[in-house]
C-alpha cells in the first residue's frame, strides 16, 4: 500500500513542480551535466517513504529545492529526519533554497558540477 502512495504522490508532483524545480530540471534533464537525472523520484526504507526533487542513482546524489516552508520547525524538523535516513542509506544530499535557483542558476549547475 505504502509503495503505491508514494508512486502516486511521485506522479502528482512531477505534474505540479514549482517554478525552481522546472528552471533546475531543464538543467538536469536529458544528460546535459553527464549525468542522468530522474525527478520527483520516490524512495521507500522499510516504514519511511519519501519523494526526492531530483536524483542521480549513478552518484547516489538527491537534490532538493527548498522553499521558505522548509525554516519551519516541523518541516525543518521532518527535513533533517528525512537527510539523516537518506544518509544512512549512503545517499548524497545537495539543498538549495529557491531564490538560489531562481536568481543564480549557474552557481547551483556549478555546484552540481563539482560534486558530480
Amino acid at each position: 500500500m505504502k509503495n503505491s502512495r508514494v508512486l502516486m504522490m511521485a506522479k502528482i508532483l512531477r505534474k505540479q513542480m514549482t517554478p525552481a524545480e522546472k528552471i533546475l530540471w531543464e538543467k538536469l534533464r536529458r544528460g546535459v551535466l553527464g549525468k542522468k537525472f530522474r525527478r520527483q523520484m520516490p524512495f521507500v526504507f522499510g516504514a519511511y517513504y519519501y519523494v526526492a526533487d531530483f536524483y542521480c542513482a549513478e552518484c547516489k546524489l538527491i537534490i532538493e529545492i527548498d522553499g521558505d516552508i522548509h525554516n519551519l520547525g516541523e518541516i525543518k524538523e521532518h527535513d533533517d529526519f528525512r537527510e539523516d535516513v537518506f544518509k544512512e542509506m549512503g545517499y548524497e544530499i545537495l539543498r538549495f533554497k529557491n531564490e538560489e535557483v531562481l536568481n543564480n542558476i549557474r552557481s547551483v549547475v556549478e555546484k552540481i558540477k563539482k560534486l558530480i
